[in-house]
């Protein structure tokens, strides 16, 4: 589909050039142009048709389908409802450490209200290292796509290392760094 759209555009464009290019003394009327242009009209017209074949295909189709008709014939798989209930948990307790996280942002950011989630989402899911000591576990966060994000997440990390959180299930104390800015 992106290759006939670009492939469109391309005819498109030479069509432009060539009308550019041709003097009014050659051809004074636009029949008489488009009549010695024929073959690259008749490619755009073909290119045009290629890219909205499947536009309109795609604009005929359902935007909700029953899941009997998508299943056919097939077995409907119904989560249990504990894990379904386990599964809910899990997101609101995401949502919640997110939410804590953001309050523990807001001081140091000046639009966590606009970008906030998005932040700590991005930091969350960033590149980082591991490595362990005797007593700490020390994780180093990838910078962040621009400074002011990058230093939003340093001041976020320095609250962090204040707590002096323990990893679960062992004695190893948490500290956080964000490579690039020193410890």
């Amino acid at each position: 589909m992106k290759l006939a759209r670009v492939a469109l555009a391309k005819l498109q464009m030479a069509f432009g050039v060539a009308a550019v290019d041709t003097s009014e003394n050659g051809r004074k009327t636009m029949r008489g142009f488009k009549i010695a242009h024929g073959k690259l009209g008749r490619q755009i017209r073909a290119a045009r048709s290629r890219v909205l074949k499947p536009q309109a295909q795609r604009a005929a189709l359902q935007n909700r389908v029953p899941i009997t008709e998508a299943v056919k014939g097939r077995e409907v798989i119904k989560r249990a409802t504990e894990r379904k209930h386990l599964t809910n948990i899990l997101k609101m307790i995401a949502y919640q450490i997110e939410s804590g996280l953001l309050n523990l942002l807001r001081p140091h950011h000046a639009r966590v209200e606009d970008e906030g989630r998005t932040l700590i989402r991005t930091a969350l899911q960033s590149r980082a290292s591991i490595e362990p000591t005797d007593d700490e576990l020390r994780l180093t966060l990838s910078q962040l796509s621009s400074p002011h994000r990058s230093e939003a997440v340093v001041a976020l990390r320095e609250v962090l290392n204040k707590t002096h959180a323990r990893f679960p299930g062992s004695k190893l104390r948490m500290h956080h760094k964000v490579a690039g800015h020193p410890s």
